[in-house]
């Protein structure tokens, strides 16, 4: 059997899988391309493929449909608007992907973003670089920043990431609450953060920072009415979905100074537009939308599409099937 990998992919585990599949190893990030419905279709059928492992690119359910030597997909990443499961599972094809593969990286970033915010990091370096410093004392007054020990950062979404979230803030002993409607506010308990509604959190916490899914339900769930609930001195941290926020009030928000600041790893468009008003704050940290950016998140996840590419071709239930009932009907 053949596999076409579309992801970027760890060496040691390119290799692992070589041993069992014949191998077309074509990461969409060194193309700098993904490839359509139709090149999909063409391919899989032309070469005999019969195991895909894709990243960033599309799974529509015509590829479901038309492409009838697939037999297994992989998806390098925890989120799956992209793939068309329902399809899949009509055309009996099983497709596993990989949970928290990037809760690590995502988590330290965000606490990254914090400290960059509290200690004004990224305009201390601009000062330094700029040769803007001048008076050796002028910094310690201009750059006076706060720390992240006794605020309270307010998690929404408690998943992975912000499970990893709550963890490292809380080694600098600050005080952790949680929204997620989802989760059992006991398990929240357990971790050593308290449990609130939404807009509880908005109004008590110095940090704001997002990790809900992104499901339909969860866009627009910072509304403009939220943001307005926020401390004249609290931070806002989006490292999750551009549309989890109303970010025009956001923006809004900061050009007024009743927020402190916020930082973003995730926008609208990528890149951000050159006409962006964030590009023109000066009480805002920017990232590109590296929170996963890590190599040991391309181990992680490579790691875990193979052992489950191997448990699929011994006939064993893959560990992160996300349709079951496709194994259930082919165990029988």
């Amino acid at each position: 059997m053949k596999a076409l990998l579309r992801a970027p992919f760890w060496p040691a585990a390119l290799e692992r899988l070589r041993k069992k599949l014949d191998v077309i190893y074509e990461s969409w990030m060194d193309e700098n391309k993904l490839l359509s419905a139709e090149e999909f279709i063409e391919r899989i059928q032309k070469e005999d493929i019969g195991v895909v492992v894709v990243e960033a690119d599309f799974i529509s359910g015509e590829i479901f449909e038309k492409a009838t030597k697939l037999k297994f997909l992989g998806v390098c990443r925890a989120d799956l608007a992209f793939v068309d499961i329902k399809a899949a599972t009509e055309h009996g094809i099983p497709v596993v992907n990989t949970p928290a593969r990037n809760a690590a990286g995502v988590a330290e970033l965000t606490v990254g973003l914090m400290l960059s915010l509290l200690r004004n990091i990224p305009k201390a370096h601009q000062m330094i670089t700029s040769g803007s410093w001048v008076d050796p004392t002028a910094a310690y007054h201009s750059m006076r920043g706060t720390e992240l020990g006794g605020k309270t950062v307010g998690i929404v979404g408690f998943g992975a990431i912000g499970r990893r979230v709550a963890k490292i803030v809380s080694a600098f002993e600050a005080s952790v609450l949680a929204y997620d409607p989802f989760v059992d506010p006991n398990i929240i308990k357990k971790a050593g953060v308290k449990p609130v509604e939404l807009d509880e959190l908005m109004k008590e916490s110095d940090i704001v920072t997002l990790h809900a899914s992104t499901t339909p339900e969860a866009m627009g769930l910072i509304s403009a009415q939220r943001i307005a609930l926020m401390k004249p001195t609290a931070y806002f941290i989006n490292a999750a979905n551009a549309f989890l926020p109303d970010n025009e009030a956001l923006i809004k928000a900061l050009k007024e100074k009743r927020i402190a600041g916020a930082a973003f790893d995730v926008f609208e468009t990528w890149p951000v537009s050159s006409d962006s008003p964030l590009l023109k704050l000066d009480n805002v940290v920017l990232t590109p939308h590296i929170g996963g950016a890590t190599a040991e998140t391309v181990v992680r996840y490579s790691t875990m599409i193979v052992d489950d590419v191997e448990r699929f071709l011994k006939g064993e239930r893959p560990v992160n099937l996300l349709n079951p009932q496709v194994w259930r009907k082919n165990a029988r």
